[in-house]
């Protein structure tokens, strides 16, 4: 039929006589399998092949790469049970499919009747340990019911899919809900962790992700947008936009080879925001040497490319370039930090991890973490020039407000200071209102403010206030 164009006479009737003779066929199939259903079954023992090394670069499908459609098929369909250890399957076949399976001698180990299969002792099937493997080990049931995970099952899991999610919520009594790479999972269960799989990385609420995708996007065609330009004034609404979350969410999504990649991506910065600590999200390596993690367009959602502006927080100087406002850290003094090298008495530079100079690309478990308050304490810190030495976590919707407030009330306190270029006198009826403004600065959803951090904020705009007022009365 390929041949024939649809314009010939007689391509119709060539069609129809097409679907008849395909008809014909599925009659004889089905004739065949009634009557063989009747008859005798066997059980046969098919060995799989081997899995080819694991890596993060290449799209194999496990063991079934190697085996063809029709023994696919008949694995599927009369599947009995599995020793996945040694790397066997139990089927119960009727006796046209063990004859043509047992074809292929070096697959096919011919067994019992399956008449006779649990009498037997030369029935070939799995341990009972093995038999452990169900629906409610990985995420194929309800989480009420999720059975706990163990060494086997992920083996499993490696041989059938190579590159399956590599990320997992899990859940445990000792360490409660947490998100960890596969590696990370067979290392605890060898020093006896007990624990079950809630979800994997697919297996994300669509009704969430998918807005989430339309929200952010597609990658512009021309790619004119894709790298916005750092805005520098404080009351511009945009400034700071490069440390945000959202702006982590355009970088997962857009800077990929394949646009087939885009929801993966945001499906795993998604899940890895919630970890506490990223260097637990460090996969090792897989059997080519490669790094086995999170990809660089992640890591690039979770961490700020850009270095933040901490002038604001550090203390006054009569260096008019580097002395700061002593504005208080607040949200910001917790944020996480990441470098390859934070302490001066060991050899090296330290690196960011988005740094081309890393040798890893990413956060791995060696790094060192820090806090923004280490930033703004310490100057003894040897970074590179080229990334500036560390990575920050990006930051949220609130700690992006304040970093914005503080910006905005220290910019009014360089005004007011001749020695860091201030014209000294103010404008009451501009600065006042802006004052007035910060004054009120809370966290979003918040009516009362009254921790420490809201003391030492409205302490710090009543001490730019109060020399405003002293400035305009000069």
């Amino acid at each position: 039929m390929s041949g024939i164009r649809s314009n010939r006479t007689g391509y119709d009737r060539a069609r129809e006589g097409a679907q008849e003779l395909v008809d014909s066929w599925e009659e004889q199939a089905r004739a065949a399998a009634e009557s063989a259903a009747s008859g005798p079954e066997q059980l046969l023992t098919l060995r799989l092949p081997p899995v080819r090394a694991e890596s993060v670069y290449r799209r194999d499908g496990g063991f079934v790469d190697e085996l063809d459609e029709w023994t696919i098929g008949a694995l599927v369909t009369c599947f009995l049970e599995a020793n996945w250890a040694d790397r066997t399957v139990t089927l119960r076949v009727p006796a046209p499919l063990a004859a043509r399976l047992a074809a292929d001698g070096d697959l096919v180990d011919v067994g019992d009747s399956a008449a006779e299969y649990g009498n037997s002792s030369s029935a070939t099937g799995p341990s009972s340990e093995l038999r452990a493997l169900q629906p409610g080990i990985f995420d194929d049931g309800p989480a009420f019911d999720r059975l706990p995970v163990a060494q086997d099952h992920l083996r499993v899991l490696r041989s059938a899919l190579p590159h399956s999610d590599e990320f997992y919520v899990v859940f445990s009594p000792d360490g409660g809900v947490e998100v960890l790479p596969v590696t990370a999972i067979e290392k605890r269960l060898a020093g006896g962790w007990q624990g079950v799989i809630v979800a994997g990385v697919s297996d994300l609420p669509a009704k969430v992700i998918e807005p989430w995708c339309e929200e952010v996007g597609p990658r512009p065609a021309s790619g004119e947008g894709m790298w916005p330009e750092r805005v520098g004034e404080p009351q511009d609404p945009r400034f700071g936009w490069e440390l945000s979350l959202a702006d982590g969410a355009r970088m997962a999504a857009w800077t990929v080879y394949e646009d087939r990649n885009r929801e993966r991506n945001l499906r795993l910065l998604a899940m890895a925001r919630g970890v506490p600590d990223l260097r637990a999200l460090d996969g090792g390596r897989d059997g080519d040497g490669h790094a086995r993690g999170l990809p660089l367009a992640v890591w690039q959602g979770l961490l700020a490319g850009a270095l933040p502006d901490l002038q604001p927080f550090r203390k006054p100087s009569a260096d008019r370039w580097r002395g700061g406002s002593d504005i208080p850290l607040g949200p910001l003094s917790d944020v996480q930090v990441y470098a390859s090298n934070a302490d001066p008495r060991y050899e090296g530079k330290g690196h960011s991890p988005l740094c081309r100079h890393t040798r890893e690309r990413g956060v791995v478990d060696d790094d060192d973490l820090l806090t923004v308050t280490d930033l703004v304490v310490r100057d003894d810190f040897d970074w590179c020039s080229k990334c500036g030495g560390y990575a920050m976590r990006r930051l949220t919707d609130l700690q992006l407000s304040y970093y914005r407030a503080a910006h905005r009330l220290h910019d009014i306190a360089e005004q007011l200071d001749s020695t860091r270029g201030g014209y000294g006198r103010p404008d009451l009826d501009v600065v006042g209102p802006r004052l007035s403004e910060l004054a009120q600065w809370r966290p979003t959803g918040e009516k009362h403010w009254y921790s420490q951090d809201a003391q030492e904020w409205r302490a710090a705009v009543s001490e730019v206030r109060r020399k405003a007022e002293s400035a305009g009365r000069g």
